[in-house]
């Protein structure tokens, strides 16, 4: 239950204060220069009324999502934002988070049963819109692993593959990754040329995805495949013949992020490795309805940590005599972005709200996931600039956000495709 999850996190010493044992301190911050140490200063520093909720929106939340709110808040400050940069800079993601994520219950949180949290999706949201504060990268992996591996198993798959895979993926025992795009498409999924035929009792799988987040990490892989009968899902795991992953390298975004291949050469898998309630199309797409929801609550956090930023500094330096905050230009573009930030605010808590009740549209997801990763990264760009020089350095965070944010405007459905998604919902025409 949500009180048990918020104990968890409040007893874990990785997130009261301090090391753990045995934890990886490599990542060490860095000497930080004059110009960036006003902004961290600042931030340091910040009030609540320089948080991002002009209209109160926290009295809405229900006591349990508050308390899940803020002790991801404390553990994203206390564990993420000091080593994040210099993980973007080597291009590795923090590992060693991972257990701590787990040990808060991060993982298939809405789920009510093989010990997950069962908390409300609002409250799924809001561990999403924190964690990406720190990076996409930290929210991505939280978002495939709950939205795009434990759901399609929990939603599609039999009772042995959820007793199989659905605590341990909560735990962390196990990493999934989910293979939908693939290297000669990716907004069209009906065209995907991977293809799972029927060898007597089981299915041979032919075929490779592309720009899989943790696919080199996972030790399953819910893998879509065009068969005689139409798309079906399966699980496939590590080490099975035929089966390979490599991480794609020199990537600008995501750098704090494992971004994979998959290969499929001739992979036989058994038939109870498919996931027998999940036929055609629908089944993968309503997956990505589930990380979408996630995405348009991440996209927030972003933009607060880019807002908090430029607000810290514009308030802190100097210039012809005053502070920056001061100026009438400089006030204006700060209220653009609260006025931003709002208005996602207002839209992501109603789609949780409708998500809690049953009655949300997958179109009413697209609409929020195209409005609030568009809003953070004008807010994040914005920001950069606002920063002056030192905003190009990975010392402030907006340019590492505005990164990446490049990839999750474009992942799970393009600014495009959403966009056309409304525009079916509002005709009755598909214009794809």
């Amino acid at each position: 239950m949500p009180v048990a999850t918020v104990s968890r996190i409040q007893s874990n010493p990785r997130v009261a204060g301090g090391a753990a044992p045995g934890v990886d301190r490599r990542e060490v911050p860095r000497p930080l220069s004059p110009e960036t140490r006003i902004v961290h200063q600042a931030a340091r520093n910040a009030t609540d009324s320089q948080t991002p909720d002009l209209y109160h929106l926290r009295d809405l939340l229900t006591d349990d999502e508050r308390q899940v709110q803020d002790m991801v808040a404390r553990w994203v400050d206390e564990r993420v934002l000091p080593i994040i940069g210099e993980c973007f800079e080597k291009e590795r993601f923090p590992h060693e988070l991972v257990p701590e994520m787990a040990q808060m219950g991060l993982f298939g949180p809405t789920f009510q049963d093989y010990g997950c949290a069962g908390l409300s999706n609002v409250a799924y949201g809001l561990i999403m819109q924190e964690l990406e504060r720190g990076d996409s990268g930290v929210r991505s992996f939280a978002s495939v692993q709950s939205g795009l591996v434990m759901y399609p198993i929990h939603a599609y798959g039999s009772d042995e593959q959820k007793k199989r895979w659905m605590s341990a993926l909560a735990r962390a025992e196990a990493i999934g990754c989910f293979g939908l795009t693939e290297p000669d498409g990716g907004s069209d999924p009906g065209a995907m040329k991977t293809f799972a035929r029927r060898d007597k009792g089981d299915w041979i799988i032919n075929g490779a995805k592309m720009w899989i987040t943790n696919g080199t990490q996972a030790q399953v892989a819910v893998v879509w495949a065009n068969t005689d009968n139409g798309i079906r899902g399966f699980l496939v795991e590590r080490g099975m013949p035929g089966y390979s992953a490599r991480d794609i390298p020199r990537k600008m975004s995501l750098r704090a992020s494992h971004t994979s291949e998959l290969f499929f050469d001739n992979v036989r898998v058994p038939d109870s490795a498919r996931l027998p309630g999940a036929e055609g199309l629908g089944a993968p797409l309503g997956c990505l309805t589930q990380a979408r929801f996630g995405i348009a609550w991440g996209a927030i956090g972003a933009a607060q940590a880019c807002y908090r930023e430029a607000l810290a500094f514009a308030k802190q330096r100097m210039l012809f005599g005053r502070p920056l905050s001061h100026t009438q230009t400089i006030q204006i573009r700060l209220a653009d972005m609260l006025r931003r930030i709002t208005l996602a605010q207002l839209l992501a808590l109603q789609l949780g709200r409708l998500k809690d009740q049953g009655r949300l549209h997958h179109s009413q997801v697209s609409l929020a996931k195209w409005n609030n990763v568009r809003m953070a990264m004008d807010i994040a760009r914005d920001a950069r600039d606002l920063l002056g020089a030192g905003g190009i350095s990975t010392e402030c965070s907006p340019i590492r956000h505005q990164l990446n944010l490049e990839s999750v405007i474009t992942y799970e459905g393009t600014e495009t495709i959403h966009q056309l998604i409304v525009g079916r919902e509002i005709t009755g025409v598909a214009a794809f």
